[in-house]
């Protein structure tokens, strides 16, 4: 079928068919939409089987998630890699270079940018992790931000595997915490 857009009604009606198929074709392939019409999936995501994906749910440009994941109501996601058996949100905004390695969890409010975070490793609720690499097996508390901009340039920060860095912490960049350190 041919349409054409020639008015912003006709533009969101082509979407809402493009829409309609991108999200045939995930359950088609395994993946679990739990509320397929909330659900908005860019054409060049790639989603394994086995994914399990909540109502009110945006995977942008850019993203893969791998097989067993679970992506909880209300997250954004765009130019990120999700390994297996991540679980995400609800709330979450992952942001372009996000690399998230097997069982990682990110809860609730938290927003990440350019950061790889190692297997397992943590940040639950109300955290903005910008710029970082962080170890297997890492926990990061409530209300940790990572400062990575003094105004001029962008700086790394570095969390061993295995630590704990507190609730309310402000991690000044550039930082190195090293493995099994307690902040």
């Amino acid at each position: 079928n041919v349409m054409g857009i020639n008015n912003r009604v006709d533009l969101a009606k082509a979407e809402a068919i493009i829409q309609k198929r991108l999200r045939h074709k995930a359950m088609m392939d395994g993946v679990t939409l739990i509320d397929p019409d909330t659900v908005y999936l860019s054409a060049n995501a790639q989603i394994a089987e086995d994914v399990i994906i909540h109502p009110h749910v945006v995977i942008g440009p850019d993203v893969r998630i791998a097989n067993g994941a679970e992506i909880k109501s209300f997250s954004h996601i765009e130019g990120a890699d999700i390994g297996a058996c991540a679980v995400i949100g609800p709330y979450a905004r992952l942001r372009p270079g996000t690399v998230l390695e097997e069982g990682v969890k990110i809860g609730n409010f938290v927003e990440t940018k350019n950061i790889t975070m190692g297997a397992m490793a943590k940040a639950n609720h109300l955290t903005y992790l910008g710029d970082a690499e962080i170890g297997a097996d890492a926990n990061i508390g409530a209300g940790t931000i990572t400062c990575n901009y003094n105004g001029i340039r962008k700086s790394m920060t570095r969390i061993g595997a295995a630590a704990f860095i507190g609730s309310n912490s402000a991690l000044v960049a550039p930082v190195n915490i090293g493995a099994g350190a307690m902040v």
